[in-house]
């Protein structure tokens, strides 16, 4: 993690999808984007009507580490500024292809 790399592969296992509440829970749990002595993350993604007529997804991580393997900040920010740069190109792509998901 943090480091300015591609990878080839992730695992994730779906823990539950909620039609109702509007949230997503999944964890990673493997691949070459994983550190050796991270066990896996957690994720918990929530949308909301935000007050303009859109939505706001709040995204909850939890890292689970090996005896007393610790992260460090900055690789946890690089991940976050990756995965906000993911976002932001789905975002454009919804935007400009509405009916892609309708």
């Amino acid at each position: 993690m943090g480091h300015d790399r591609e990878f080839n592969f992730v695992k994730y296992r779906i823990d539950e999808l909620n039609e109702k509440t509007y949230t997503y829970n999944y964890t990673l749990v493997g691949g070459d984007s994983m550190e050796a002595k991270l066990q896996k993350i957690t994720y918990e993604i929530k949308f909301e009507q935000a007050s303009d007529g859109g939505s706001i997804s709040r995204v909850t991580s939890n890292y689970y580490t090996d005896g007393d393997f610790v992260l460090k900040e900055e690789d946890i920010k690089a991940g976050k500024e990756k995965v906000m740069a993911m976002y932001k190109v789905v975002e454009a792509y919804l935007l400009q292809n509405p009916d892609a998901y309708s």
